[in-house]
Parts: structure tokens; C-alpha cells; sequence
């Protein structure tokens, strides 16, 4: 528009106002991104800054009032989103932003939706400790949800094979990074879950930015950890990764690599473990069998000490004494009788005169037949005393009454003779002993005659 005469002059401060007015109509309230720098912080409370990009900037403007709202700190270098009015310093006639409110942009935004969902979390109560599971000492088998083509599977099924190769991993092949990686986690527990098959699970993937994690950090993620059944371990990034999937699991490993470690125990370690636990019971068992063998010695002793037999043997001993010192009594009566018969013979032949001698003769035989019969009698009374005595001993010998049907019954454990029934109960293990032979028996019924 070409200028003339009658063209209005303006004033410096009216030209400023103008030109405020002007960008508070049309910008009230913008959003701009850029990095903060040449930050000043003055004893007002207020702030300046500039707010650029690589080809640009402006100058902006945030009063002590809306500072106060700020969940962070700003700082030189930092990439926010402010939002604000585009307005015009009339003194100076300076161009600037007057910011209602910043946010952190990229990673800090994250940083902050990381920080606000790790609050909700904490005061639901998923981070406590009394949720937790424990792991199993010695899992059937692992399954490890991450990339399949990741550095990660790689490390965790090394440190398996290392330290326990014989426990099976299934593998339930997820995305670990974009928009779809948080849906095919929570899939992934779920189906761990319903199928069962495992008693330990492995989350895990390599290091990365925030944004890169951040599928470790979305809340159905944690939600479907805290639900999950089956011990879950998270092995997420490097050890300074933390995500919030690290604080809902059961364990925190600082890496794959630290996660597989703390999923299975060393074989070799177990090893040795099983082969002391083996020279242990070798010898508490070698111990065992010699006490037992010494206390069977002991009892096999105390056995044959009241062994029937024996009685039986002392008795027999006996008999066989008596029979001697009746044998050699009655030789000796006879002895004495055959003695006494010569002296009165002798007498007989010396005092006879011959007119006597037929008497004599005659008193001589009637004499040799008392004689004989009263030898014969005294014989046939001492032989019948002794078969008397044979049968009376027979009589009582344990063997006779055996014989006849009858037997011995010895309480199993301390050998005592069972006279009566107020000496065993039902259960009790007796020992009978026949004529021939004898046989254990366990009491069933007692009947009270």
C-alpha cells in the first residue's frame, strides 16, 4: 500500500501497543517446542529465557506464580513445550512469550508420565514386598518372553545352558519396543499363565533410551505382572535401566544376564552338594548298621542264655548223674551183700561139725534162696525206684510234655515264659515252641477261661 501525506504517524510507544494488540488477538494462546537457554533466575521469582531451535528464538517470560506449578526444574539445554502468549515488551519493543505452563518434551515427557504412574502404582500397593512371590529353588522349566532376535535371548539362554542345562525354556516370542510391544507382553503372561507349563517366568530385553523402554513402562504392562500366577523376573536394560515393570515383578535383575543367573541355581553347586549329602549318609547309614549289628550280637547272646535248650541240656545232665550214682550204689550193696555171704560161709565151715553139716547144708540153701530172693526183691525194688524215678523226670522234662502235644510259649521280646493270659495283649508277638520246631504268631483274640 503506497504511502501519502495524510498517512498516520505513529508515535514509538504507539506503535508498540498497536503491535501488542495485534499478537494478543492472534496468538492469546500458543504451544511451541524449542531448547531453553541463557536462563536467568532473578531474587523476583521470575524467569527468563530463550526459547530456540536450530534456525531460531524468541525471548520468553514465566512469572513466580505459575513457576510454582512446575513438576521440574527448568535448565539450560532442556527440551520443553511451552504454552503461552505471544505478546510485545512495549519499553523495549521486544518480542517474547509470556509461558503459562512447560513441559518436559521427548524424554521428559516420558520421564513424567514414567514418574506420575510409578505414584498410582505405589499407593495401589503393587510395588510392596508382601506381593511378591517366591521363586522356585529348582524350576521345571522357564519361559522367557522377549525379542527372539535380540541380544537378550542370546545372554539368557548362555547363562541357562552354564548354570543348569537340563531345565527346558520356552520361548514366547514378543515385540520389545514400539506400539504394538506392550499389547504382545500382556499377551504373553496371559498365555503363560493359561498353559501352565512353566513355574518361572524371564522379562526381559537389551538397554535402550526411555523411549525405547517404554513399553516396560505402560500400566497394562505392570498391571498384567502384578497379576500374573506364575513368579515373574525382570531383566530390563542395563543396571541403571529402570522401568516400572522392575518394581511390580518379583525380582529385579540389574540385567538378562543377571536374570537367567537368578532363575536357576548352579549345577555345579548343587553337585557338591549332593555328593557331601551322599558321604553324610554313608556314614550316619555305616553308623546305623554297626549298632545294629552290635545290639543283634547282644540280643542273640541274651537269646541262648534262656534258650530252652539249655534247661534242657542241665536237666539231661542230671539224669544221666543220677543214673550213675544209682548204678554204683546198688553195685555196691551187692558187693556188700556177696561180702557178708562169704563171711558166713566161712563162719559156716569153720564152726560145723559133722553132724551138722547136712542141717547146715539145708540152712545153708534155704539161706542162699532168702538170700537170692531178698537180692532179687532189693534188685527189682531199687530197679523200679529208678524207673520210677526215670518216669517222675521224664515226667517234668519240658521234651515229655512237648511230646504229648503240648507247647511253650515265650513272650517274643524278653523271652519270659506265658503262663497266663493277663501276660499279653492283642498285637503281641509270641514265640511257640513245639516238641519239633516252633513258629511266631501275633495275638488276634484273648479268651478268659
Amino acid at each position: 500500500m503506497p504511502l501519502t501525506p495524510d498517512s498516520k504517524i505513529y508515535t514509538v510507544s504507539q506503535l508498540n501497543r498497536e503491535s501488542k494488540r495485534v499478537l494478543n488477538e492472534h496468538f492469546f494462546s500458543v504451544r511451541v517446542e524449542g531448547e531453553i537457554s541463557n536462563l536467568s533466575t532473578p531474587s523476583s521469582g521470575h524467569i527468563y529465557f530463550s526459547l530456540k531451535d536450530n534456525a531460531a528464538q524468541i525471548r520468553c517470560a514465566m512469572f513466580k506464580t505459575q513457576l510454582r506449578r512446575l513438576m521440574f526444574n527448568p535448565a539450560n539445554g532442556l527440551q520443553i513445550i511451552a504454552t503461552a502468549q505471544v505478546t510485545l515488551y512495549e519499553p523495549r519493543g521486544d518480542y517474547q512469550l509470556v509461558v503459562e505452563n512447560l513441559e518436559e518434551a521427548g524424554d521428559g515427557a516420558l520421564r513424567m508420565a514414567f514418574e506420575a504412574l510409578k505414584r498410582q502404582l505405589s499407593v495401589e500397593g503393587l510395588f510392596d514386598a508382601s506381593r511378591k512371590q517366591t521363586l522356585p529353588t529348582l524350576p521345571h522349566c522357564i519361559g522367557v518372553i522377549t525379542s527372539p532376535s535380540g541380544a537378550a535371548i542370546r545372554d539368557i539362554l548362555t547363562v541357562l545352558k552354564r548354570r543348569f542345562p537340563a531345565v527346558p525354556v520356552i520361548l514366547y516370542p514378543v515385540a520389545v519396543q514400539g506400539d504394538s510391544a506392550k499389547h504382545d507382553i500382556v499377551r504373553a503372561l496371559n498365555l503363560a499363565n493359561t498353559l501352565g507349563q512353566c513355574d518361572v517366568l524371564i522379562l526381559g530385553r537389551g538397554g535402550g533410551s526411555l523411549e525405547d523402554l517404554q513399553a516396560f513402562n505402560e500400566e497394562i504392562v505392570a498391571r498384567a505382572i502384578d497379576a500374573s500366577a506364575i513368579p515373574v523376573i525382570a531383566g530390563i536394560g542395563h543396571e541403571i535401566d529402570v522401568t516400572i515393570a522392575d518394581f511390580v515383578a518379583d525380582l529385579r535383575a540389574a540385567t538378562p544376564s543377571a536374570a537367567a543367573e537368578h532363575a536357576v541355581p548352579d549345577q555345579r553347586e548343587w553337585q557338591s552338594r549332593f555328593s557331601s549329602l551322599e558321604t553324610k549318609f554313608s556314614q550316619h547309614l555305616g553308623r546305623q548298621l554297626t549298632q545294629k549289628a552290635q545290639a543283634l550280637a547282644w540280643l542273640d547272646k541274651r537269646l541262648n542264655r534262656q534258650h530252652p535248650g539249655q534247661k534242657l541240656a542241665a536237666n539231661a545232665q542230671r539224669l544221666d548223674e543220677l543214673e550213675l550214682r544209682l548204678s554204683r550204689s546198688t553195685n555196691r550193696k551187692l558187693l556188700q551183700c556177696r561180702s557178708n555171704l562169704d563171711t558166713q560161709t566161712a563162719k559156716l565151715y569153720s564152726q560145723s561139725p559133722a553132724h551138722k553139716i547136712n542141717s547146715h547144708r539145708l540152712r545153708q540153701h534155704n539161706l542162699q534162696q532168702r538170700l537170692n530172693t531178698a537180692w532179687q526183691r532189693k534188685f527189682e525194688h531199687l530197679h523200679q525206684r529208678l524207673n520210677q524215678a526215670g518216669q517222675t523226670l521224664h515226667a517234668v522234662s519240658p521234651l515229655a510234655t512237648m511230646n504229648r502235644g503240648y507247647a511253650l510259649v515265650t513272650d517274643m521280646e524278653t523271652g519270659a515264659v506265658i503262663r497266663s493270659t493277663r501276660q499279653i495283649k492283642k498285637d503281641d508277638v509270641v514265640l511257640t515252641r513245639l516238641a519239633n520246631g516252633g513258629f511266631t504268631s501275633r495275638v488276634e483274640t484273648i479268651t478268659e477261661d
